[in-house]
C-alpha cells in the first residue's frame, strides 16, 4: 500500500502543474497514467505541433511545455506510474483506497482526476488474428526500437507516427509502409523524405492496402495485405507496427459513484472538487458553466484543486495563502535560496 497525500490520475499538462501547486503547499502526492511517457495529449497528439496560447510563452511545442513543466515538479520528486490504469475506487473512513490494472494499491485522502478527456488507448487491429502477436510481435507504440534492427518491419499508417518511425527504423531495419489511401496525411517534409527513401530501396511503399490476415503460429510468417480492387499481397515480415491514432475513453471512472454529464465529470468552481468528497476533477475531463477547453484554464483549476485538497489531507492545519515571490517556506519546497 503507497501512502499519499493525493493521487493525480493524469500526467498530462494539467496534471503536472497541479503536481507543483501541491508541492508548494507542501502536500506529497504520486502520479498514476495510462500512457506510457509525461506529457498526455501534449506528447502523443501533438509534440512538435506549436502551442500559442499558453501566457507569456508566444509559442512552443507540446513536448517543450512537457518538457518544462518537468523541470519545474524537479524539486518535489514525484514519483510516475505509468503505463498504469486506475481500475478501482473505494472509500475507507476519511481515505480513498484505490487500485490499478497493474496491481498497485494506494490510500490517499485525495484524488484529482487531470485524465484530459479520458484515458488513450491506440486504436487496434480489427483482425482477431492480431490478438496473439500484441505485445510480442504487433505494436501500437515504440519503447525500444533496437528490437526492430535488422528485422523487416511493416508499418500501417499514414500520419506523423507512422512515417518518423519509417523514416528512423529504414536506418537500421528492411521497412514496408502500408497505407489505406494514396495521399499521407503527415507533414510534407516526412511525406517527401519517406518518398526519397522509397526511391533509394530503404523503404517500400504500399498505398490503398489494409492487413487481411496475418500468417504464421508462435510467431508471425507472413501478412497478407488487401487492395482496394480485392487483390491480394503476401508480405514477408517479423514486426508490425500499427499507428491508427488513439481513442479516449472514461474507461473505470463511471463506476466510481461521479456525477457525469455525456463524457465529463460536474464540478463545482470553487475547487473543483466533485460530488464526491476528496476527488477533484480538472483539465478537459470536467465540465462547468462557462468552461474553456484549453490549457490555462486547466493551469487555474489545477492550482484551486490542490488548495481545495489540503484540508483533506491535513484537516487539523490551516492553509496559508503565500506567494512564490516572499515566502521563504515555499521558496525552500522549491529548493531555491529564499530572498531576504
Amino acid at each position: 500500500m503507497i501512502n499519499t497525500d493525493v493521487l493525480v490520475i493524469g500526467a498530462g499538462p494539467t496534471g503536472l502543474f497541479c503536481v507543483h501547486q501541491l508541492g508548494i503547499i507542501g502536500l506529497n502526492c504520486e502520479v498514476v497514467d495510462n500512457l506510457d511517457k509525461i506529457g498526455g495529449q501534449c506528447i502523443e497528439l501533438y509534440p512538435d505541433k506549436p502551442i500559442y496560447d499558453i501566457p507569456a510563452i508566444p509559442e512552443c511545442t507540446g513536448e517543450e511545455l512537457t518538457n518544462n513543466l518537468i523541470e519545474q515538479i524537479k524539486p518535489f520528486k514525484t514519483k510516475f506510474h505509468l503505463s498504469d490504469r486506475v481500475e478501482e475506487v473505494k472509500k475507507d473512513n476519511d481515505h480513498w483506497v484505490i487500485k490499478t490494472s497493474k496491481g498497485k494499491e494506494f490510500k490517499a485522502p485525495n484524488i484529482i482526476i487531470a485524465g484530459g478527456v479520458g484515458s488513450f488507448e491506440p486504436r487496434k487491429f480489427l483482425l482477431k488474428d492480431c490478438e496473439k502477436f500484441e505485445g510480442k510481435e504487433i505494436f501500437y507504440y515504440v519503447k525500444d526500437k533496437n528490437i526492430f534492427k535488422n528485422k523487416i518491419v511493416s508499418i500501417f499508417g499514414g500520419g506523423d507516427s507512422a512515417l518518423d518511425w519509417a523514416i528512423e527504423l529504414s536506418k537500421t531495419s528492411k521497412v514496408k509502409l502500408i497505407h489505406r489511401r494514396d495521399e499521407f496525411r503527415g507533414a510534407d517534409s516526412s511525406v517527401q523524405k519517406v518518398k526519397e527513401l522509397e526511391k533509394k530501396g530503404k523503404i517500400e511503399i504500399f498505398t490503398k492496402y489494409q492487413l487481411n490476415e496475418v500468417e504464421g503460429e508462435k510467431n508471425i510468417n507472413n501478412i497478407l495485405i488487401k487492395h482496394d480492387d480485392g487483390s491480394i499481397k503476401q508480405i514477408q515480415t517479423n514486426y508490425i507496427l500499427g499507428f491508427f491514432g488513439l481513442i479516449m475513453k472514461l474507461g473505470p471512472i463511471v463506476n466510481w459513484g461521479l456525477n457525469l454529464d455525456k463524457k465529463t465529470i460536474q464540478v463545482n468552481t470553487e475547487n473543483f472538487e466533485t460530488n464526491q468528497n476528496g476527488i477533484f476533477a480538472i483539465g478537459d475531463i470536467c465540465t462547468y458553466p462557462g468552461k474553456l477547453k484549453l490549457i490555462l484554464s486547466g493551469f487555474h483549476e489545477g492550482a484551486l484543486a490542490a488548495r481545495g485538497c489540503f484540508k483533506y489531507a491535513r484537516p487539523n492545519e490551516k492553509l496559508k495563502f503565500e506567494f512564490t515571490t516572499t515566502s521563504k517556506n515555499v521558496q525552500s519546497r522549491l529548493g531555491v535560496k529564499p530572498n531576504d
